[in-house]
């Protein structure tokens, strides 16, 4: 147990070791969110189709994933995820 101070109570200082936890714990959600969603951008400018159709799923299941734990809110995790489907429905996958 920590020593505590003068005028800390423990529940204060157990609060403050769960807020960190969960802080470092959305920051590396958030950051693969924006790593994927960055990574389907560079498939459908290099137009691989393919490949942008298999991250996009990644993706959504990241979305999908991070909005259930609340880590982002649900309407910002359906408009990510309208905002790539578009962009990759623009790539019409190539016929031989």
């Amino acid at each position: 147990m920590v020593k505590l101070k003068f005028g800390r109570h423990t529940q204060a200082l157990k609060s403050q070791r769960q807020d960190k936890k969960r802080r470092q714990r959305n920051l590396a959600v958030k950051t693969r969110i924006r790593t994927i969603a960055k990574k389907v951008e560079l498939a459908v400018a290099q137009g691989k189709p393919e490949e942008a159709k298999k991250i996009f799923l990644q993706a959504m299941k990241e979305l999908d994933k991070a909005a259930s734990k609340k880590v982002i809110p649900k309407k910002r995790a359906s408009r990510k995820k309208s905002r790539l489907a578009k962009k990759v429905q623009t790539l019409k996958p190539k016929s031989s």
